[in-house]
């Protein structure tokens, strides 16, 4: 991709924002970075980029930001529907997303891998995996490190894992990984999507450039992903932790294997498993696909996935007070990534939920809850909903508490509570962004207030 003297746009700020603007101003190109909320609102010293020659624009973001530019780069929190980029669009000026600036500036193949839940532990892995066998291994994406500034990092000779959302997936054209994945599809961001049918879409649009060369790889276990396999244009592989393929990743006799070419390969047990969990079985075997087919030997995969306790936020283990256990599972966003963490423990479980509400059904959710919560503790703006459809789902309102907007109180409430075999799970099924910037933050102030209890 040629950027010198170019006119480049970067809409909106951020790990992306601020990664796009610096990489283009680097490689010689004119650039304005424009945010639409004003500076004073933005938790970012912008005193770098100015520092680097970059234009910083901020507030309303009128159609005259368009002219002479080239390329607009966009953050993955912006939708393509804003006026500004539709605007774009209209005047065939190219929009791309940041994560598709970084297919463009990679010389290491790139592993991709989406799905709604599950993609930061795989990728984790993934890196891991990868770093056992390739001196020069790169993690970013929806990780929390731009794409971009990986794909630099890395260089030629090595290769890069990458989270992909269905956010950074809208404003791709040609984004081509040398591997790909779908771990599962299940109701998420259609606030921002609109449906189901255009969130799975977005996600599939991960190896829709891939050819006969490339591979994707499936989870055999969701029906929507499993007949992904008819749209692809790239070799596909599955993994399943609940039957015996003819050929991928899967669970026979309580060991992870890999069948490939004929042969079995053999990695660990289940209980060997660093990473507890069904989700995380499955995880692992998504890891270890995409891992064996980017040339990693099944030894090293094996001392990996042995080796691996998994990542902050996830069913994270923050402290025992009295006997009772408190878990940190603020990067369950959705319903179907806390119904995996409800599904960990055997039960007798204190459950802290809500926050920025998505409006997903809570159906199959307070289902499981009915199994095994004992008591549900609710804050945010999802509380209401929350309550009332528990209710209506027979829970007992007597084992209801509303901590309003306040962490301190939910954790309060839960420690007073508690009395062994329980465990309290701080597991959201919601956004984060009524009470916090994202559930990084909401997870380290829930550790905080559990490690400072006397």
């Amino acid at each position: 991709m040629e950027l010198k003297e170019k006119n480049v746009l970067v809409i909106g700020a951020g790990i992306s924002g601020f990664a796009a603007a610096k990489i283009a101003k680097k490689f010689g190109a004119h650039v304005v970075l424009s945010d639409a909320k004003d500076e004073s609102d933005l938790k970012f010293n912008f005193e770098e980029l100015r520092e680097c020659g970059i234009n910083l624009i901020f507030g309303k973001q009128e159609e005259k930001l368009l002219d002479g530019v080239d390329l607009v780069i966009v953050s993955p929190a912006v939708p393509l529907r804003i006026p500004i980029l539709q605007a774009a669009l209209n005047k065939k000026i190219s929009v791309i997303s940041e994560v598709e600036l970084a297919y463009n500036l990679a010389k290491s193949p790139i592993c991709a891998v989406t799905g709604t839940n599950g993609k930061t532990t795989t990728v984790t892995l993934l890196g891991l995996l990868l770093e056992s066998q390739f001196e020069k291994v790169g993690v970013g994406g929806n990780i929390g490190v731009a794409l971009s500034e990986v794909a630099l990092e890395v260089g030629a000779g090595g290769y890069i894992a990458a989270e992909i959302s269905s956010y950074q997936m809208e404003a791709t054209n040609n984004f081509k990984p040398h591997i790909s994945a779908i771990l599962n599809v299940t109701p998420d961001h259609l606030k921002r999507h609109g449906t189901m049918e255009i969130y799975q879409a977005m996600k599939e649009k991960i190896f829709a450039q891939e050819t006969a060369d490339d591979f994707l790889v499936l989870n055999y276990d969701d029906e929507k992903v499993r007949e992904i396999k008819s749209r692809a244009g790239c070799k596909v592989f599955y993994f399943s932790r609940k039957k015996i393929l003819d050929e991928g990743a899967f669970i026979d006799g309580g060991k992870l294997v890999i069948k490939f070419g004929g042969k079995i390969f053999e990695l660990c047990t289940v209980d060997e498993l660093g990473i507890k969990g069904g989700h995380n079985v499955e995880n692992a075997l998504a890891a270890s696909m995409i891992a064996f087919l980017a040339g990693v030997t099944a030894e090293n995969i094996c001392g990996v996935l042995k080796s691996f306790q998994g990542v902050e936020h996830r069913i994270e283990f923050v402290r025992e007070i009295d006997g009772v256990k408190f878990y940190n599972d603020s990067k369950a966003t959705n319903t179907d990534s806390a119904i995996k963490a409800l599904e960990t423990f055997d039960g007798h479980i204190n459950l802290i939920a809500g926050g920025d509400d998505k409006l997903t059904d809570l159906t199959e959710f307070l289902t499981l809850v009915n199994q095994r919560v004992d008591n549900l503790i609710l804050v945010g703006d999802a509380a209401k909903r929350f309550k009332e459809d528990a209710i209506k789902n027979g829970f007992d309102a007597g084992k209801i508490f509303d901590a309003g907007y306040s962490m301190e109180k939910a954790v309060d409430i839960a420690r007073k509570i508690s009395t062994p075999p329980q465990v309290v799970l701080l597991s959201p099924a919601c956004a984060s962004f009524d009470m916090y910037d994202n559930f990084e933050e909401r997870g380290k102030d829930f550790k905080r207030i559990v490690m400072e209890m006397i």
